[in-house]
Order: structure tokens, then C-alpha cells, then sequence
């Protein structure tokens, strides 16, 4: 059984301590980026089809929107994190980078990326 923690009458289990804030912020983020999330899936599309001498733009263009859709995610997940105690920063941004990871596969290899550079800076 899992160790649990009340608030008042609410039950917070310690592995989805952040869980349902998360899911909000993920659904916020889908609705307010879906044109940009359409984006990469159009340029994802148009890497694979392109031809060889054309594949390092392509691929180029589909990097790019990856990296600045994962900048705005994670400046999300910034904004939030600065609100809160040390320890539970650092549970937040775990939990909110394999979230995100789940949520949006294509974005995943960027939030691991800049997941890994914030524990190399002790975050």
C-alpha cells in the first residue's frame, strides 16, 4: 500500500502528488498550442516524404519547431516550478518532464534533454 499524506479531507498520494496540476497544464498547453502541434506533425510529414537532397531542410524545419514547442512547454512548466520549496521543485519538474514526455512523444527527446541539463545543475 502507498504511503499517503491528507491535506484537510483531500488524500494526496505521493506519486501523483502533481499529477492532476499536470494533466490541467498539458490540456492548457494542447489547447493553446494545437496549431503549433499540428505544425510538427505537418513537418514530420514532409521530412519522411522528402527526397535526399531535400531531407536536411525538411528534417531542419521539423527540429526546429520540436525545439521551440518544447521551450514553450517547458517555460510552462518553469513559470510554476519558481512557485514552489525546493524538494518539491524538484518532484514537480520529474513528474511534469515524463508527463509531458507521455503526452507529446514527439517533444519527448528535447524534455529529457533539458530535464537532464537541470539535474546537471542540481534543479
Amino acid at each position: 500500500m502507498r504511503a499517503r499524506v491528507r491535506f484537510g479531507d483531500v488524500p494526496l498520494f505521493r506519486s501523483r502528488r502533481f499529477a492532476d496540476l499536470i494533466e490541467r497544464q498539458l490540456d492548457l498547453y494542447a489547447n493553446d498550442h494545437a496549431d503549433a502541434l499540428r505544425g510538427i506533425a505537418a513537418a514530420r510529414d514532409a521530412s519522411r516524404r522528402a527526397s535526399a537532397d531535400d531531407d536536411p531542410e525538411q528534417f531542419g524545419d521539423y527540429q526546429d519547431q520540436i525545439d521551440w514547442a518544447a521551450e514553450d512547454l517547458t517555460g510552462l512548466r518553469d513559470t510554476y516550478a519558481t512557485t514552489l520549496e525546493r524538494d518539491a521543485e524538484a518532484a514537480y519538474r520529474k513528474a511534469f518532464a515524463k508527463a509531458a514526455g507521455r503526452r507529446f512523444p514527439e517533444l519527448a527527446p528535447a524534455i529529457r534533454a533539458d530535464r537532464a541539463a537541470e539535474e546537471d545543475l542540481g534543479l
